[in-house]
């Protein structure tokens, strides 16, 4: 196997697994361990991955957060239900903001059956499901293009939407901790708070495995969401803290 179909392969492995141990990767390929060690040094560098003990994984950290290609390619069924979900508090003749986010194009494929709908994306997915949709004003946010999150941000991003407004914003993030939601990366931090200023409402997109994780930025309290949809329900010690709290959580079933 060729170097590029073997880092191939790990990434293949590492979206459903989503950790990889070193050992198992050398006995897999038939290649020593150091091989396996420049293979996920590569991709580490490249942002596919983070390298841990042992091995490998894509789940977040403080400081990381996986490829958008990798995360695209994880929990459908449960983007699906939360897309929907989400879908439920649009109003056809609403001006709806959408941030970067794995399930964004999920979301913008079922906003489709609310237009009219003015909609306002920083997303390239969002973009793509939505541009030559009749009955959708759609606003592109320009900045600077991450190919890892597949969105824009930056000055012009920022400067952007402090001159629009929106009915709603939806915003996702990779971590929730107690009753505060981060990120990693301050510069996505900001262009999430920019949607949050400038929409009347908000809502909180999180997949139930990140809550009990935190990340380097807050992004925000929970409080200053006015709706969050998970897929399942976290943990009963995270549940816990947002009850005591008195913050609801919506949980999208496959009815939703």
């Amino acid at each position: 196997m060729k170097r590029e179909e073997r880092r191939q392969a790990i990434m293949d492995l590492l979206v459903t697994a989503r950790a990889v141990d070193l050992d198992d990767l050398a006995e897999r390929f038939q290649v020593s361990k150091m091989t396996v060690h420049r293979d996920l040094d590569d991709l580490e560098q490249a942002g596919l991955l983070r390298k841990i003990r042992g091995g490998a994984t894509v789940e977040s950290g403080t400081q990381f957060e996986s490829d958008f290609r990798i995360r695209a390619m994880q929990d459908a069924e449960a983007k699906a239900r939360m897309a929907r979900a989400a879908a439920g508090l649009v109003e056809p003749g609403m001006t709806v903001m959408v941030n970067d986010g794995s399930m964004a194009a999920l979301l913008a494929s079922t906003l489709v059956e609310k237009r009219p709908l003015t909609v306002i994306t920083n997303n390239a997915a969002v973009l793509d499901v939505l541009r030559n949709e009749i009955g959708i004003t759609l606003i592109a946010l320009g900045g600077i293009y991450s190919a890892k999150y597949n969105a824009f941000f930056g000055v012009v991003t920022e400067g952007a939407l402090s001159r629009l407004r929106a009915d709603l914003a939806f915003i996702s993030t990779p971590a929730v901790a107690g009753c505060r939601a981060f990120h990693m990366d301050d510069e996505v931090v900001r262009t999430k708070r920019a949607m949050m200023n400038a929409a009347a409402q908000t809502c909180l997109l999180i997949n139930h495995k990140r809550f009990g994780r935190s990340a380097l930025h807050v992004l925000a309290d929970l409080t200053e969401f006015d709706a969050i949809i998970t897929d399942a329900a976290p943990a009963p010690e995270d549940r816990a803290a947002m009850d005591r709290a008195g913050i609801k959580l919506t949980i999208a079933r496959n009815d939703a």
